[in-house]
């Protein structure tokens, strides 16, 4: 169903909501700034805008509720898109212009969309942010199967002696041969919580979210104790791949519900008896993917 289509049908056939926050913050000192201009459209119809806010002294916009499809299309494998999208527009004086391109709203959730602004220089005066489809909707390279315990006992292969939650990962933006992808220095809560929202819908069950959130953070902390891209001579942690590792977003927003689960589990991972090292926990949706012995979403 295509995007201005479905934005019309939404008008007039029976829907439901959720609720959008944006945060403004300076990319610089990651301060929030207060009185920034946010203009929300329907990614079909982006010059017709359905709200206009103002920031508070927290960076904060109010939250609003939008529409959105039917919760049920997120709840069970659907040909229909289960998410919104919305165009977001951010001015702030001395800044450059951001505007966020596809952020995904669920039925009854909060999503919180994330802006960072670039202080104004010459000659730039613009930044565009598109986000693409949500994995478990677009159409993304199969995961390339490894085994879920690295071995040990081969020179080199571990570098770390215990695990550590790093503070920051770098995420390579491309396949791990890419040159030309961008390195993005990331804190590593935010990389889960962008991971997860990626890669589940906030509407899910709080037990299965919490599963998700597990898997992906051993997998995470799998890449870090092995320092597996690092040995193979590349200088990132982890790649946004699909075919290699998770699927990360840059800019993307992030659903409240899930958030708050990331950050109750933080530090936590999955291990085999005897086995010091997070397994790789790698997974599909057992639906358009199949993947025997690995977990299902």
């Amino acid at each position: 169903m295509q995007e201005k289509s479905f934005w019309r049908a939404m008008q007039t056939e029976s829907t439901d909501r959720g609720r959008l926050r944006v945060d403004v913050t300076s990319m610089l000192e990651n301060t929030p700034l207060e009185g920034a201009k946010v203009s929300i459209s329907y990614t079909g119809e982006p010059d017709q805008v359905l709200e206009e806010l103002t920031t508070d002294e927290s960076g904060q916009t109010e939250p609003v509720e939008l529409m959105t499809p039917p919760i049920e299309y997120s709840l069970e494998p659907s040909e229909y898109q289960p998410y919104s999208e919305y165009n977001i527009h951010v001015d702030v004086p001395g800044f450059e212009s951001v505007n966020v391109s596809g952020s995904e709203l669920l039925a009854n959730e909060t999503s919180i969309q994330p802006v960072r602004m670039i202080p104004l220089t010459e000659g730039e005066d613009f930044e565009r942010i598109v986000i693409p489809a949500h994995t478990l909707f677009g159409d993304y390279p199969e995961k390339i199967p490894e085994d879920e315990i690295k071995p040990m006992d081969e020179t080199g292969e571990i570098v770390l002696s215990r695990v550590v939650v790093p503070e920051y990962v770098v995420v390579h933006d491309g396949v791990p041969s890419d040159s030309t992808a961008a390195n993005y220095y990331v804190r590593y809560r935010d990389y889960i919580k962008n991971v997860a929202c990626s890669e589940i819908y906030s509407t899910w069950p709080d037990s299965t979210i919490r599963a998700n959130v597990l898997a992906i953070m051993s997998f995470t902390l799998n890449r870090v104790y092995t320092e597996w891209y690092r040995n193979k001579g590349y200088d990132f942690t982890i790649t946004s791949s699909t075919a290699y590792d998770h699927k990360w977003i840059n800019g993307r927003n992030l659903f409240a519900n899930v958030s708050q689960i990331v950050d109750e589990l933080f530090g936590n991972y999955l291990s085999r008896p005897n086995v010091k090292q997070p397994i790789l926990t790698q997974y599909c949706d057992g639906e358009r993917v199949t993947c025997p012995n690995w977990m299902t979403i």
